[in-house]
């Protein structure tokens, strides 16, 4: 239960909400729950979580709307369907966000988004830029351009990727099942409910299902999957029903419902191991003794100050080595700038950089989140 209770002060939240909540199995939007979800979303803000919303219910909206009855096969009707329902989607959290004086952001992302170093620095700039302001991002598949086959239900792990970028503290999958069985309880009425368990728990693959339902085609498995793309930075999951009453602020004060599937390593030592694991190196920085020495012992980040030397054609959000006078690799991070622009500012204070590029993104050259020794 321990565990339970690091949800009452978990200060950044993804909340996904699936398809089959969001419209009824398909017979429309389902005003009444989404209204009770964003009372809810309010209390937690007012707590001082902060909460990114991943929202399923586009296409499934989009066919309620068009009067489709099937899920289609063709894929220009299943973008047609994802454009027409997004309108209506957005629309109804806007509205009643405002009701409750917050301001809300559509952000739409592809996978690719937020797995391609090109793009994963600015989509975290973006989304964290709204959270500063206190807005509520609303983050869906960008069904209508996608190319590769839409698939209800993967959003569950578009909001795994998300809790990476973000650096949450807490993904919440609701479903509208309660949690992760045994067994599967449609089949076996004695199935028990799996309250808690480590994400990586191989046991737990023989009791997460493929099957769902006409909307949600991911079942158990894919949400089992997002659990542990989301501990690789870190983040606890729980996988609960949407239809409980009160979940969101239920399972804030610490109460069991649903299936916990934690995290076993801190989040901050967890993403930084993904970072040194999973990216390739594009580029080196040389650095100078004092920036060195400030890595080393301050942990702090790396300024263009410090830096003497660079090779590699690299763009930014890729992974560049930082390397000692004496050529010792002493860190690696993603880099918030490209060579040619970190060529043109290095040696030189972080209030320069606006006057030299003409722009500043980042007054780091790469954050210390970002950064793993080495």
């Amino acid at each position: 239960m321990a565990r339970r209770q690091q949800l009452k002060t978990s200060q950044r939240w993804v909340i996904k909400i699936g398809s089959a909540l969001l419209t009824r199995d398909g017979a429309g939007l389902n005003r009444d729950g989404l209204d009770d979800w964003v009372a809810q979303m309010t209390a937690l803000v007012e707590q001082g979580v902060e909460i990114v919303l991943v929202s399923s219910g586009a296409v499934a909206e989009g066919m309620s709307r068009l009067g489709w009855k099937q899920r289609p096969s063709a894929l220009h009707h299943l973008q047609a369907a994802a454009a027409v329902g997004q309108m209506g989607l957005i629309q109804a959290y806007e509205s009643r966000f405002a009701r409750d004086n917050l301001h809300t952001a559509q952000v739409l992302l592809t996978h690719d988004d937020l797995t391609s170093r090109k793009r994963y620095l600015n989509a975290r700039s973006a989304v964290r830029s709204l959270l500063q302001l206190g807005v509520i991002p609303v983050i869906n598949e960008n069904d209508t351009v996608v190319t590769d086959e839409i698939r209800f239900g993967d959003n569950d792990t578009l909001a795994a990727l998300v809790a990476n970028l973000v650096e949450a503290d807490t993904l919440i999958i609701l479903t509208d099942q309660q949690g992760l069985y045994d067994r599967d309880p449609r089949q076996h009425s004695d199935a028990t409910l799996i309250e808690e368990a480590p994400a990586h728990d191989e046991s737990l693959d023989a009791m997460a299902s493929d099957g769902a339902g006409v909307l949600g085609r991911g079942g158990m498995k894919t949400k089992l999957r997002a659990a542990r793309l989301a501990a690789r930075s870190g983040t606890s999951s729980v996988i609960a029903s949407g239809h409980e009453d009160q979940v969101l602020t239920r399972l804030r004060a610490g109460e069991a419902l649903g299936s916990l599937l934690y995290a076993e390593q801190a989040p901050l030592a967890a993403r930084k191991q993904w970072l040194a694991g999973h990216l390739q190196m594009r580029g080196r920085l040389e650095l100078d003794a004092g920036a060195v020495k400030v890595l080393q012992q301050s942990g702090r980040s790396l300024l263009a100050v410090g830096v003497r030397g660079v090779s590699g054609d690299f763009v930014r959000g890729e992974m560049v080595a930082c390397v000692s006078p004496e050529g010792r690799e002493v860190a690696r991070g993603l880099v918030n700038y490209n060579a040619d622009e970190v060529r043109r500012i290095m040696g030189q204070p972080s209030e320069a950089i606006e006057s030299i590029l003409g722009y500043v993104d980042e007054p780091e050259l790469i954050h210390r989140d970002n950064m793993v020794l080495v």
